[in-house]
This record gives structure tokens, sequence and C-alpha cells, in this order.
């Protein structure tokens, strides 16, 4: 069956960390390690619940910095200093710019509530027809609900669609519902491979 649609993860593959320094700079000032500071922010019982749209952005950001030993004061300094060092890929939002309208482009994301308002305020909400955040729905990859969800969004069967992410649960989980998945991890490589796939 034809491709109809090709879907998109944010964190990792459009959205991703290229310089490390911000982090190792914040974790020594903090007397920590990276993965210590790294696992507060993603890996914490506060990032899932906001990731399921259970709770804030603001009180996700506050248990960090109280985990990490700080007052709850520094919680925006501590935010933008840990993500000091991503970058947007804005020559693989151009591809996917390039996609539309012969393919129906989405997004299928776990994150925190402010992903949407994110993707606004840096204005690539342009590059998308479908926006879908586990935040947003109360779901998380793999869980097969996200993926359909996308899907009926878009209106294409799974067998219609491609998705692009860089964890390979993910990318199983998709494979598994009849979605053609691809496993981010180079940019030049992954977008020849889906170019490749797309002829």
């Amino acid at each position: 069956m034809s491709v109809k649609a090709v879907f998109f993860d944010i964190g990792g593959v459009i959205l991703r960390t290229e310089y490390q320094a911000p982090r190792e700079h914040l974790a020594e000032r903090l007397n920590l390690t990276y993965e210590e500071v790294y696992k507060a922010v993603f890996e914490s019982d506060t990032s899932r619940r906001a990731s399921l749209g259970a709770i804030s952005v603001d009180e996700h950001w506050i248990a960090v910095t109280r985990t990490l030993g700080r007052p709850a004061s520094e919680a925006r300094a501590i935010h933008d200093e840990f993500f000091a060092g991503d970058v947007i890929d804005k020559n693989l939002l151009d591809f996917i710019r390039s996609l539309r309208p012969r393919y129906k482009t989405g997004v299928i994301s776990n994150a925190w509530p402010d992903l949407r308002a994110y993707i606004h305020e840096h204005k690539f909400d342009d590059a998308f027809d479908c926006i879908t955040i586990s935040a947003e729905i109360g779901v998380m990859k793999p869980q097969p609900k996200i993926y359909q969800l996308a899907l009926e969004q878009a209106n294409v069967r799974a067998s219609e669609a491609v998705f692009v992410d860089d964890m390979p649960a993910n990318i199983e989980a998709a494979n598994a519902l009849g979605m053609r998945g691809i496993l981010f991890h180079d940019p030049h490589e992954t977008l020849a491979e889906l170019k490749s796939f797309l002829k």
C-alpha cells in the first residue's frame, strides 16, 4: 500500500541536544553528576506524570529543582541552563515541509504539556497537519493507543504511514501496528533512508 503520511518524534529527532556543555556545567555547579541531573529531569516520577498530563510543567520543574537540592525559586534558571544546548533541526523541518501536500505530516511525541506552545513559539507548527502529544491525551509511546489516535487524526491506515523516532521500543511498537518505523540515528542517514523509502 502506498505511503500517505509521515510522522516524526520531536525530542531526539527534530529537537536534539547538540551541545552537552551547558548540562555538564549545570551538574558541576550543583556538585552532581550529569546522570543525576538527567534522571531528575527525564526519568523521574514527575517527568512521567507531566508526560501524561497529570501535573503541569511548572510542578515538574519545582520537583526537579528540589531533587537537585536547590530552592524552587531557581526552577526557571535551572530549566533554561539544562536546555541551553538544544537545537531545532531546521533542515529536517524544511524537508518535512517539502513533503506536503503530497503526504500528510504529523508529530507523535511523549512530551510535557508545554510542547504545543513551544512548537508555536518557535514557528514550526506549519510543518505538520496533525500533532499528537502524550500529555494532551494521557497515553505515551510505546502504547498502541497514541499511534492509533495519530493515525485517526491524519485519516490514514497504519500500513499507509511511516514513523521516525530515536527510541527502538517506539519503532517496534509502530511496526507492530503495521506502520513502517525508521530509527533515527543521524539526520543525514535518516533523511537518506526516508527519501529512499518514499521513492
